[in-house]
């Protein structure tokens, strides 16, 4: 999940989650902010822009116009061997040449 509308970095990057498998389709709400996830199993998660592992919701500042929040998922036809911690780059650098189908919703948000 990122947000291409933050001032710094550009873009922001909220949660990068790899390797889930291909029958789930949904995820608990609270996953851990950890490396490795036991449920689902094998899942490792990337840092965000703040440099934490797991999610970090939206956050705007104060008078800015709506976010666009983009969650994107990819359909591998493999696991990419990435270390827990990977960032956005890493993980696009890894899934060259196997993407399968890809998937993108955007929402937007914005406080007042």
């Amino acid at each position: 999940m990122e947000d291409p509308d933050a001032k710094e970095p550009k873009p922001f990057v909220h949660w990068i989650a790899t390797n889930i498998p291909a029958g789930i389709t949904s995820l608990r709400e609270g996953v851990p902010a950890a490396p490795r996830l036991k449920l689902p199993d094998g899942v490792t998660q990337g840092v965000n822009s703040r440099g934490s592992f797991g999610y970090f919701g939206p956050k705007p500042p104060v008078g800015d116009p709506p976010h666009r929040y983009h969650f994107q998922v990819f359909a591998l036809d493999a696991e990419i061997e990435l270390e827990p911690g990977a960032d956005r780059q890493n993980v696009l650098d890894a899934i060259q040449g196997h993407v399968l189908a890809e998937g993108e919703l955007t929402g937007t948000f914005q406080r007042e």
